[in-house]
């Protein structure tokens, strides 16, 4: 059984953390559209609310309709949130789960600070979206839209790239600081670099900022079938606290 509250208050900075271009409720339901990124966390509905079931079925059609205005599939964000009765309209319907994550959390005041770095977040958003796109090898054209995303983030942001002089980045991710709480999202490593503790190195100098921000517990969003990442992550000492899922008319 998921802690709800807990549940709720990593879902808020979750969104504030990786904000979407459009953000519209319909009810307890939110609606994340961006038309500039084909994230599936920026293109889900999200419910809020365990016991709001009102209307489900027609509420799923004009979502529908919404995502398709946005040239976006349909896509459910399934979490601890999610009421019984849509996940039972799903099931029926034939939705399958797709694209599983875990949300997991670490106490910064237990982390070592042995595996850390000195090393100052850049501010220049340009040069980090360059520095990921190259890490991670992602598609160039995600540019100008990974630009506009980390622009929106309104609680502060520090962006963290690791260089080599003869090889250019070798590790990238950023950290959003809110209030007690500081998310580390897009962590990539260069694949000549991997299994040498790059990883841990960024990781930890984003952890040592945000602790130094006035964080005290660190959150990371990691899909379930991405081992590397998990245990980096567990190493760090993070925690699983729950899971979540995409589901969508026609992911079979």
């Amino acid at each position: 059984m998921s802690d709800l509250p807990k549940v709720r208050r990593l879902e808020a900075v979750g969104f504030r953390a990786w904000p979407a271009a459009s953000a519209q409720y319909d009810g307890s339901w939110l609606c994340r559209l961006t038309a500039g990124h084909p994230s599936r966390r920026l293109n889900s509905v999200n419910p809020l609310d365990p016991s709001d079931i009102r209307d489900i079925a027609i509420r799923l059609e004009k979502a529908a309709k919404r995502f398709a205005d946005y040239g976006r599939p349909l896509l459910v964000r399934q979490t601890p949130l999610t009421p019984p009765q849509l996940i039972a309209f799903m099931d029926d319907a034939g939705w399958t789960d797709m694209g599983h994550t875990i949300v997991m959390t670490a106490n910064l005041a237990d982390l070592s600070r042995e595996e850390g770095v000195d090393h100052l977040p850049s501010r220049d958003v340009g040069r980090f979206v360059d520095a990921r796109i190259r890490v991670a090898g992602d598609d160039p054209a995600l540019k100008p839209g990974l630009t506009e995303i980390i622009n929106a983030i309104k609680p502060e942001v520090g962006l963290f790239i690791f260089e080599e002089t003869d090889f250019g980045p070798t590790a990238v991710t950023l950290a959003v600081q809110d209030n007690d709480l500081a998310g580390i999202l897009q962590l990539g490593v260069a694949e000549a670099r991997r299994g040498q503790g790059t990883g841990t190195a960024v990781l930890h100098a984003a952890l040592r900022w945000a602790k130094l921000k006035g964080a005290r517990q660190a959150w990371v969003q990691v899909e379930a079938e991405n081992e590397a990442a998990l245990a980096l992550y567990r190493r760090a000492g993070f925690n699983d606290i729950y899971r979540y899922s995409y589901r969508g008319p026609n992911a079979a």
